[in-house]
């Protein structure tokens, strides 16, 4: 099968194509990039203000709901990352090298293609959490009350999962068009419906049930399923740049093979992530339920990198993508050096902030002193380095455009071993405890900075 993915005719020989793609290919890089950008950051901000505020929500409830909602955070994420960043990535980064290419129609069959690629990924999730969650919350340290709050609030999550890939899967179908205050819009808006719908739920307030941890998930579910209908009717009609429509539809094992072959690499990246953070989770566990919560908490703020990160990442993805396609491959390494430095230096700042006052961030969710002091000393010791983290997500997302994943994989591997294994030495073995933990969490995102970068400017790409 000829891969139709690097190897392209130069950009003076392609048919006519949108000004949208045009632009792409030759706007000055740094301006395009920001452009491109600035409503996914905006509304990334947005998704991260949501994101705290349901820690708050969960906080009213007690140190309890809190830790057992940490137990099941980072498998939530690990279903948003892998539907927005992995194989939405593959997603965005195979329309926009198809439509760099001129080819048009492909680029409507590659959409179709991964909707169908979306509904089997949410049934598994359904399905494997569903019926295994509850073993692997116990097995991460949760118990009593704590697990029970895990339990419901991870029933009602990966019951709806059909929602959530939904969403990102078609958010992704239209900024692999270039097309990005759209899925902006729609993500802010159903951010407003979750935080007028989820402290009445968890509460009870006024004339709505009082569901307690099941609320926020609730809202979230609402909000997203609003959001999915709108980009269905837009993706349905003539203004979109590529019609999603399965009337004639021919399934192609070479088109799931285009997503796939850039989107499971992500997604198996994104897993290597989440796991990090479940096996980070299973060391803390030992040492209690204030100890989950803290960590929860700084954990959080570390998670909240990805939104924001991802924001100038589906720019990314979308520009490195339509020049990779035209063979522009210079330029799309401008783009991606520009994007990851952008990323490290907002990623890096929030860090350090954080690590100087980590009181302010740790009082939004609970005042008890035991929480509080194991928050702070994961984000004096881990918040500093948040920088490299920010370098290698996007770098990561570059890599994605530019069908390129060998390198992210093997670096999400390299932080994966270094921040479990270093974590069990440095706090079992050598009996550092919570801060040796947190030290391997420290160097593990070294690591995964600094091989993504390098590997790119060693010329992976070429």
């Amino acid at each position: 099968m000829a891969s139709t993915a690097l190897v392209a005719n130069p950009v003076a020989s392609l048919p006519p194509m949108a000004a949208r793609t045009r632009r792409l290919l030759e706007a000055p890089v740094a301006s395009t990039l920001l452009w491109l950008a600035a409503p996914n950051v905006l509304v990334m901000v947005l998704q991260a203000v949501v994101t705290t505020m349901d820690a708050v929500f969960v906080g009213w409830l007690g140190p309890d709901a809190l830790a057992g909602v940490s137990l099941v955070y980072p498998l939530v994420m690990l279903m948003q990352t892998m539907s927005a960043g992995g194989m939405g990535g593959g997603v965005a980064s195979a329309v926009a090298r198809a439509l760099g290419a001129g080819r048009q129609r492909q680029a409507e069959s590659l959409a179709a293609h991964a909707v169908l690629i979306a509904l089997g990924m949410a049934s598994l999730f359904t399905v494997l959490l569903l019926f295994g969650g509850p073993a692997l919350y116990r097995l991460m340290g949760g118990q009593g009350a704590a697990l029970e709050a895990a339990l419901v609030y991870s029933h009602v999550i990966f019951g709806g999962a059909v929602v959530v890939w939904l969403l990102n899967t078609l958010s992704s179908i239209v900024r692999g068009t270039g097309t990005m205050a759209l899925p902006a819009a729609v993500t802010t808006a159903s951010a407003f419906v979750y935080l007028g719908l989820a402290p009445a739920l968890v509460m009870g307030w006024g004339p709505f049930p009082r569901l307690g941890v099941a609320g926020t998930a609730t809202a979230n579910l609402v909000g997203f399923g609003l959001a999915s209908l709108v980009l269905l009717g837009y993706l349905a009609s003539p203004w979109s740049a590529v019609r999603l429509t399965f009337r004639g539809l021919q399934i192609r094992g070479a088109l799931f093979w285009e997503i796939l072959r850039v989107g499971a690499p992500g997604s198996v990246n994104t897993i290597l992530t989440n796991l990090t953070v479940v096996l980070m989770t299973g060391l803390v566990g030992p040492f209690g339920t204030f100890a989950l919560a803290g960590y929860g908490m700084g954990a959080r703020l570390e998670y909240l990198q990805i939104p924001l990160v991802f924001g100038m990442g589906s720019a990314l993805v979308a520009m490195v993508g339509t020049n990779v396609g035209a063979g522009q491959i210079a330029r799309a390494e401008r783009v991606a050096w520009t994007g990851a430095g952008i990323a490290a230096g907002v990623t890096a700042s929030i860090g350090l902030l954080a690590a100087a006052f980590p009181r302010i961030w740790l009082g939004l969710f609970t005042s008890d002193p035991q929480a509080q002091a194991v928050g702070i000393t994961y984000l004096l010791t881990v918040g500093p380095f948040y920088g490299f983290f920010g370098l290698g997500l996007a770098l990561y997302f570059a890599s994605q455009g530019a069908g390129r994943l060998g390198w992210p994989l093997a670096a999400g591997f390299l932080r994966l071993l270094v921040a479990a294994a270093g974590g069990w030495i440095a706090g079992y073995w050598l009996g550092w405890g919570l801060w040796g933990i947190f030290a391997a969490m420290a160097a593990a995102l070294i690591v995964f900075g600094l091989t993504i970068a390098a590997a790119v400017r060693a010329g992976a790409w070429r």
